[in-house]
């Protein structure tokens, strides 16, 4: 018989569960491997962790706001394979991927308008399809021409409202027009030159459909295209952008709709131009990665005052956190990312261009994962903080593993899931009847997180026992022979030191690719969103909105979880659910002996979530504040007699400043180092995360599923299909 091979995961988020997935439906996985996942705590999740809390009616707490987006081709493929395998009963909750995710297309972005924050509500189309299927064989060409119909409509709005307000100016499109390249255009699809100027001049929509016509009669795909092709496109598209400067430059002060029109055209027009000019055609999007977003479109023309800092460009950075130690005065994200994600939000998106999960994450995603997994034979040692990897030779050899508690008399394994209406979910703290009393008791007197990477518990354990926490060594051979490591980058200068070391590569990639600390809010109210004052809602669907004032920027209405969460008591139930999150500023980490780093961090993000419902939240939901001051009313409470802002203190708020939890970034210059999953120099390591070289290399689900996938496809071949790692078909 053929020895198994053991395969260690440490970690359980995304791309840690996406690789033992993978690996678990190759062929007769059983006779080749035996994987175990090594996980802090007591559940899965990482980023995406939540918990149900049993004090306020099993309400979701999240460590922030999590939507899925509609080109999330990877991730909707897995999760909904992981629910055919679930095999849920008919009619129980979530029985499957479509009941568990709901298309969501209404998004508002706020402007600061002379002192007031105004909402620009846009609403997406609903493009039939399912987001798992399809986009396999896109090119960067084909979304250049999808990009180039999007502007051509808003050009034509735009051409509208200019025809109600002044004459039009013409494109003057023979004075400087590239002859050669023309004629040589002209006769590849055997057309009359004079034909093309007077189309041009004709009118504007005279040369957008010009444009398209070239658009789509150049190659379909982006390598077999040459120069003149390039050329041609980049001079129409810059006449379309003087025409546009020309026609409304002077309007943007005074008129909201052609402002906004302007900013989406000028953003589209620039993009395309810079893309041109700068090669990305044929090198793909990374040749621009030298830049910051913010900088490559001030390079090519883009309106300074109105779409350089337009909400829609703020919006992406709020998006991706994308702010340097969490300072709003330093906005740093890749201009290649940034643009190859925005266009596929966008441009590839199927069904909503989000897509909203019906309960929390960890019910939606991380309970089939894991109740998959384990019914498929995978093991899971929960409360296992692994402390460091120790390389050999050009080999992890050990893994040295403190085993956080004990469990209960009788309890052979853990369970950590519990029922909430039917619906296996995490519990907010640990199922303590399955741990050691004594234990159990110590943790919840101290209010011990073991989660953290500042926890107290190993003095305490110290202080009552006389010895220290129990640890063990795994060893190559035995416990051992390949290891998936499926922690967050910022995890590594911590628990890899001596690969850092040896690995000057994996070295650069820790010191290179980034992370930044994020908070959230979570208030429930007792009136409805219409009735706090936000009316806009186009087909009954709730906002997520980004853009708005600091510390926390982004907010979405979750009111679809309102039937996944109980009465707080009797009588005593949300009719409104808001998350809100943003980055959180910290220039330094402390060291793991101070203890109050979380409290101060925690207290920080409350004052931040306290004041702006103070100050701001009226903006959003007039209904809610009196003679200007927030009414603290709104807020739900246990006691209906609590008043003031101590309603505020039975709402859930959190810093995520753990290694583990702080989202990574895509700051410039940085995907460069960005390593493939086997690219380090230890021949039994495999990273895993959103942080590797996936194709995307931003923080996102997607990214994290396609650093799973090729994971797994690193060490079984499978899946031999992963969608978007190229820009290039």
């Amino acid at each position: 018989m053929q020895q198994k091979e053991k395969i260690a995961i440490i970690g359980g988020g995304v791309s840690a569960m996406t690789s033992a997935f993978y690996l678990t439906q190759t062929p007769n996985w059983q006779d080749k491997y035996d994987i175990t996942v090594y996980q802090l705590g007591w559940r899965l999740g990482g980023k995406g962790a939540s918990g149900r809390n049993p004090e306020y009616g099993n309400r979701v707490q999240e460590h922030g706001l999590h939507i899925w987006f509609g080109f999330y081709a990877n991730a909707f493929k897995t999760i909904q394979q992981a629910y055919k395998l679930w095999e849920r009963p008919a009619g129980s909750p979530l029985a499957t991927w479509d009941e568990a995710f709901k298309p969501h297309n209404f998004i508002v972005l706020e402007e600061l308008i002379n002192g007031k924050w105004e909402s620009w509500p846009i609403e997406f189309p609903n493009v039939p399809g399912n987001p798992a299927i399809g986009n396999e064989e896109i090119d960067i060409w084909d979304i250049v021409k999808m990009a180039y119909y999007w502007i051509k409509q808003v050009l034509g709005e735009l051409d509208k409202k200019s025809n109600n307000i002044k004459q039009t100016h013409d494109l003057k499109c023979r004075e400087d027009a590239p002859k050669d390249t023309f004629k040589h255009f002209a006769n590849e699809l055997h057309e009359d030159i004079e034909d093309w100027f007077n189309d041009l001049e004709h009118s504007l929509s005279y040369a957008l459909d010009r444009v398209e016509n070239l658009v789509n009669k150049v190659p379909a795909k982006a390598k077999y295209q040459r120069q003149h092709h390039h050329d041609l496109l980049h001079y129409l598209l810059t006449k379309l952008k003087a025409w546009l400067v020309d026609e409304f430059t002077d309007l943007l002060n005074d008129n909201t709709e052609i402002r906004r029109l302007f900013i989406m055209a000028d953003l589209g027009l620039t993009i395309l131009i810079g893309m041109l000019e700068d090669k990305v055609l044929t090198d793909g999007f990374d040749v621009i990665n030298n830049y910051d977003y913010r900088e490559w479109l001030t390079k090519h023309g883009a309106n300074q005052e109105f779409t350089v800092n337009s909400a829609p460009v703020r919006g992406f950075y709020d998006l991706v956190f994308a702010y340097e130690n969490g300072n709003f005065d330093k906005p740093n994200v890749e201009a290649g990312t940034i643009i190859r994600a925005m266009m596929r939000i966008a441009l590839l998106y199927k069904g909503g261009v989000m897509w909203k999960m019906q309960a929390g994450m960890g019910d939606t995603i991380f309970s089939p994962f894991y109740e998959v997994l384990q019914k498929q034979g995978v093991k899971f040692e929960f409360f296992s903080q692994v402390d460091e990897l120790i390389p050999d030779c050009g080999t992890i050899s050990q893994i040295n593993i403190t085993q956080q508690v004990d469990l209960a008399p009788g309890v052979s394994s853990y369970n950590p899931l519990i029922p909430v209406n039917n619906l296996p979910c995490w519990p907010s703290h640990p199922k303590y009847e399955l741990l050691d009393p004594v234990q159990a008791s110590l943790l919840q007197q101290n209010n011990i997180n073991l989660e953290s990477f500042w926890s107290e518990w190993p003095q305490i354990y110290q202080q009552h026992y006389g010895k220290p926490l129990p640890t063990k060594t795994l060893t190559k051979g035995i416990d051992f022979d390949r290891v998936i490591l499926g922690v967050s980058v910022a995890s590594l200068e911590y628990i890899c030191p001596k690969l850092l070391a040896q690995d000057p590569n994996l070295k650069r990639t820790s010191e290179k690719v980034k992370t930044v600390a994020t908070q959230a809010y979570q208030v429930w109210t007792n009136k409805t969103l219409p009735e706090l004052g936000w009316t806009n809602m186009p087909q009954g669907q709730d906002p997520v909105m980004s853009g708005f004032t600091e510390p926390y920027d982004t907010w979405a209405a979750m009111n679809q979880l309102l039937v996944r969460e109980d009465a707080w008591k009797p009588g005593i139930e949300a009719k409104n659910i808001a998350y809100f999150c943003s980055a959180l500023p910290v220039e330094h980490y402390p060291p793991k002996t101070n203890h109050q780093f979380p409290k101060r961090m925690a207290e920080q993000a409350k004052q931040g979530a306290i004041a702006q419902l103070k100050n701001n939240i009226y903006w959003l939901w007039p209904n809610a504040a009196q003679a200007g001051e927030f009414d603290w009313q709104v807020l739900l409470s246990k006691n209906p007699a609590l008043l003031g802002e101590a309603r505020f203190d039975e709402q859930y708020w959190r810093s995520n400043i753990d290694p583990s939890e702080r989202y990574v970034l895509s700051v410039k210059n940085s995907t460069q180092y960005r390593l493939a999953t086997d690219g380090t120099i230890f021949d039994n390591l495999y990273l895993t995360g959103d942080w590797i070289k996936t194709g995307l290399n931003a923080g996102c689900v997607e990214a994290a599923t396609m650093a799973g996938m090729q994971t797994s496809r690193a060490i079984c071949g499978l899946p031999k299909k992963i969608v978007g790692e190229s820009d290039f078909s």
